[in-house]
């Protein structure tokens, strides 16, 4: 395929994916707005006022990134997982596969409308937090770059997923048995220099205390880790899940049958 057809394919992929998100909107937009508004109330407010303040901001300022950035990578790796499985359900993957489009063409559309999605509902809270408290973005560049790569990982994390599951449930067992502890066990709530060892060096091995402190970092300027380390540890998930994705749909592992 030339170049410009396989931007029309992308640009297919992609738009069915934005459509999607926004056709379910009461699904995809709308309850993760209401989580963290829950967590704004209870946590910022309720408990933040007694908490005081963490590295020179207010509670409510300072879980506000975190918050943020929870959001991305949940609803990013969600969408994507739901999504390219549901096209293995539907058998039309398989469509995909033998039409003279590349594989990197396929994952690029999946991945950016996974970004998307993650990307619209962290928006969606960063206007909600501003409800709640003040706040003033440091680095914009660095805020941006940290969404993006943040998203990207979990995308593609999420895709890997979709390929070998075989059910719906399947789908699930990530997010609750190994999504959601790395994201709280991820510095969204505290900072991991309260931490006595051995859990401060262990919490260094998470990928989303990177992915949270970087983002904290473009809005607050602080952060527990070198700003250099959290990009270099974000680029190298990039690069690894997805050399691993694309190797999955060159072999067609769970997809062919």
């Amino acid at each position: 395929m030339s170049g410009a057809t396989n931007l029309v394919a992308l640009g297919t992929i992609v738009r069915r994916e934005i459509m999607r998100i926004l056709r379910i909107w009461t699904q995809t937009l709308i309850p993760p707005a209401i989580t963290m508004t829950l967590y704004f109330v209870i946590f910022g407010k309720l408990i933040g006022s007694r908490i005081g303040t963490m590295h020179g901001f207010t509670y409510m300022q300072y879980i506000v990134p975190g918050l943020v950035m929870m959001s991305i990578i949940t609803n990013s790796y969600g969408n994507i997982s739901s999504s390219f499985f549901g096209a293995k359900f539907g058998r039309f993957v398989e469509e995909m596969l033998v039409s003279p489009m590349p594989n990197w063409v396929i994952l690029l559309g999946y991945v950016t409308g996974a970004v998307v999605r993650g990307v619209i509902v962290g928006a969606l809270v960063l206007v909600i937090a501003l409800f709640f408290t003040d706040l003033h973005v440091a680095h914009p560049l660095i805020t941006f770059l940290s969404v993006v790569l943040g998203a990207s990982v979990f995308s593609l994390a999420g895709f890997v997923n979709a390929v070998f599951a075989k059910k719906f449930d399947d789908i699930a067992l990530v997010p609750t048995f190994v999504l959601t502890p790395l994201t709280y066990l991820g510095g969204v709530f505290y900072s991991v220099d309260l931490l006595g060892e051995p859990w401060h060096t262990i919490s260094l091995a998470n990928p989303i205390l990177y992915m949270v402190n970087a983002f904290r970092f473009g809005v607050l300027g602080v952060s527990d880790v070198p700003i250099v380390t959290a990009f270099v540890v974000m680029l190298v998930f990039v690069v690894g899940l997805a050399a691993v994705a694309l190797r999955l749909l060159t072999r067609g592992v769970g997809l062919r049958s």
